[in-house]
């Protein structure tokens, strides 16, 4: 009988095709500053460290002297008050999700989610397309002190679900995931189908092509 335990998910990049969305406020924001437009791949090599760190990243890519007054607290108040209501406008989970966690939950698996995404921001994510009934817990960037890769984000994300280190997977798509996953002595699954570099996938104890391979995957991992 296959080992069941806690399968913790990263959301952008592995549950949610954010981009579009994300990139589109960006956009916003640079115009609101006379700024010209990134690219959707631009944006997508800012995703994965959290708000501040991609307002960091968008300064020093559009205003790294300043001159159009981009200033990092004012623009993350900025960034969140467009994109929380509009979160699912342009995003959707990505083929096989809703399948995929369904059946983990079929086989006895808690689950969890934790992104460095805002709360607000995750749960009106999870609540638009009907996800939040199937997680235990959701650790998102402002629940604790910490947040990936510091494990503390990720055991916190654990414990608050219910569950042990030693039978959680990490699934995720960037290096923060699976260095948060590594510190806390859990096992990780590389979502080869997100955003991170594919030679991320030799930082993690296994890879998945699609959400449609993720519950064998998992499974495999504790069996």
């Amino acid at each position: 009988m296959t080992q069941s335990g806690l399968a913790v998910f990263d959301m952008d990049g592995t549950l949610l095709d954010s981009l579009p969305d994300i990139a589109d406020c960006v956009r916003e924001i640079l115009a609101s500053h006379g700024l010209p437009p990134v690219s959707d791949a631009a944006v997508r090599g800012m995703i994965g460290n959290g708000v501040h760190a991609l307002v960091e990243s968008l300064i020093r890519l559009t205003d790294p002297d300043g001159r159009a007054g981009l200033n990092a607290t004012q623009t993350v108040s900025q960034f969140l008050s467009l994109y929380t209501p509009r979160a699912t406008r342009l995003s959707r989970l990505f083929p096989g999700t809703e399948e995929a966690l369904k059946t983990l939950r079929k086989h006895g698996w808690t689950l969890a989610v934790c992104t460095n995404k805002p709360e607000a921001a995750a749960r009106h994510i999870l609540d638009a397309f009907n996800l939040t009934p199937l997680f235990a817990s959701i650790g998102a960037g402002d629940s604790f002190p910490a947040r990936k890769p510091d494990p503390a984000h990720l055991l916190g994300t654990i414990a608050l679900a219910g569950g042990q280190p030693a039978s959680t997977v990490m699934i995720g798509d960037m290096m923060p995931d699976l260095l948060a996953a590594r510190g806390s002595n859990v096992r990780s699954l590389f979502a080869a189908w997100g955003y991170g570099d594919p030679a991320f996938a030799r930082e993690a104890d296994a890879s998945a092509v699609g959400m449609a391979e993720v519950p064998g995957k998992v499974m495999a991992l504790l069996g």
